[in-house]
């Protein structure tokens, strides 16, 4: 018996001692892009003169931090337009930095959406409402390791920030958008589909299930007319998990569900993607759910839109298809528990400034 439990405890210890050498590499790699992010962020600055350096940076606290929006408009901080041929390249590589090869493709191929649009839309090369170069940047605060800092890139259908804390980047909110979400027009980039993933392995899991699930997974015959959680600062908007669980799925429905996700995470740094899957694994995978709201086929045409929304207990990713006669796409992947990095600021406020 002695033998079993001195066994055990041996097991127990190597088990503990691969998780902590686990758990340092993911803070070393963590560490090691923070350090380049800060350079990188840096670097940007530095070439900006006295009057970039107004438009592009603030303080962190700013409320401004919290204004994110995927739409057309006037922006605050330093638009392409306004930059040097240098300075956009350093400002694309803070944005390469951070993201995938995929997904700092699928950001340019965003932007040059707009050089779609003007076509489409018949408008003059000198517009600027469908203008790619109307996406700005903007830096809250001082990049530093120590102190909380962060930058946002935004224009229409892109908005991507990055919160650093304690040497921990978060990358929530995350928007991407394409309009069209096929391009229809004769044009160079026809039959371009930007977030085909996104639409197809969906379309693929839902129909896998049986018609049992189906009940369970299908909210609504009619898709919402947007993203139900909207630009809102708080991303706890949707409040309750419906659909189907991962619990509840088959085998190989588990396996398309996790590869869906996996196509919005993968947008991502592969540190990012990573610190993302190890809290998704810890919280509970099989907690995750899947609904469905209209269309249950792929089609452009008016009435054929359609939405999911993947929700767990720290995740919420949401897909809509509607505008356009359904083809015109938003995605966008929040954390509920520390978007714009909150929770992680709550907690290094907490050790700066201890309760007596």
């Amino acid at each position: 018996m002695e033998f079993y439990r001195s066994y055990y405890r041996l097991v127990r210890l190597i088990f503990l001692l691969i998780l902590s050498c686990n758990q340092t590499f993911a803070d070393s790699k963590d560490k090691v892009l923070s350090e380049k992010m800060m350079v990188a962020v840096n670097d940007f600055v530095k070439s900006l003169d006295q009057k970039q350096v107004k438009e592009a940076c603030t303080f962190f606290a700013d409320s401004i931090r919290f204004d994110w929006h995927y739409v057309p408009r006037t922006r605050k901080g330093l638009t392409l337009k306004n930059m040097s041929e240098t300075q956009r390249k350093k400002a694309f590589e803070m944005v390469k930095l951070v993201m995938s090869a995929n997904g700092y493709q699928k950001t340019l191929d965003i932007v040059d959406l707009e050089n779609v649009l003007r076509v489409v839309e018949k408008r003059g090369s000198d517009d600027t409402y469908r203008d790619p170069e109307n996406y700005s940047f903007m830096v809250f605060g001082s990049p530093d390791l120590q102190k909380p800092w962060g930058w946002r890139t935004e224009g229409h259908h892109v908005s991507l920030q990055f919160t650093l804390v304690d040497g921990v980047i978060t990358f929530t909110p995350g928007f991407m958008g394409s309009n069209p979400g096929k391009v229809l027009a004769d044009v160079p980039q026809k039959g371009k589909r930007i977030l085909k993933d996104e639409q197809d392995i969906a379309f693929q899991l839902l129909h896998s299930f049986s018609d049992i699930q189906r009940q369970k997974v299908i909210l609504s015959e009619k898709a919402p007319w947007e993203i139900l959680s909207s630009n809102n600062r708080s991303s706890m908007v949707v409040m309750k998990p419906e659909g189907i669980t991962m619990k509840d799925m088959t085998a190989a429905q588990k396996t398309l569900f996790q590869e869906l996700i996996a196509v919005y995470l993968n947008r991502y740094h592969v540190t990012l993607k990573d610190q993302q899957m190890v809290k998704l694994t810890k919280s509970g995978l099989d907690g995750i759910h899947f609904a469905w709201m209209g269309n249950v086929e792929p089609e452009i045409k008016e009435g054929a839109g359609y939405y999911y929304r993947i929700q767990g207990p720290t995740i919420l990713i949401e897909f809509d298809n509607t505008q356009n006669n359904a083809n015109h796409i938003h995605t966008v992947v929040r954390d509920l528990t520390n978007d714009f990095g909150e929770d992680l600021l709550r907690l290094h406020y907490q050790k700066m400034h201890p309760k007596p």
